[in-house]
């Protein structure tokens, strides 16, 4: 399969799954998500959904359960709005991106205040 074609399909599944997530899934344990990337395996038969929760760690854990427990439900609202020959099963995971980013400039900050302190010395 061309990689552009299922590039395609991973922004539409990203669409679809970021407008079910935000308007149709009501669940008050879910809490704020946002779908950060869609990555479909290249036989379409798997799909892992990147997403992340505002607040704090625990937020993170509880969401995830909730959107797991619930994948039949947002799949089968895929496969009406999606025309695919097959929907792929969807596995939510965390996206601990952003964490590793600030942990990254944090440490490159920390490099760049013990340079300027050598340099003063």
């Amino acid at each position: 399969m061309a990689s552009s074609h299922l590039a395609q399909i991973e922004s539409t599944l990203y669409r679809e799954i970021s407008l079910i997530l935000q308007r149709e899934f009501n669940d008050p344990k879910l809490g704020f998500v946002t779908v950060s990337e869609v990555k479909v395996s290249p036989d379409l038969s798997h799909a892992k959904v990147y997403v992340s929760f505002l607040g704090k760690e625990e937020r993170n854990t509880a969401g995830l359960k909730v959107l797991n427990k619930a994948r039949p439900y947002v799949r089968s609202l895929c496969a009406k709005r999606v025309r695919l020959r097959k929907m792929p099963e969807l596995t939510f995971v965390l996206d601990d991106s952003l964490k590793q980013g600030e942990r990254i400039e944090q440490l490159i900050q920390k490099i760049e205040a013990e340079n300027e302190d050598m340099e003063q010395e």
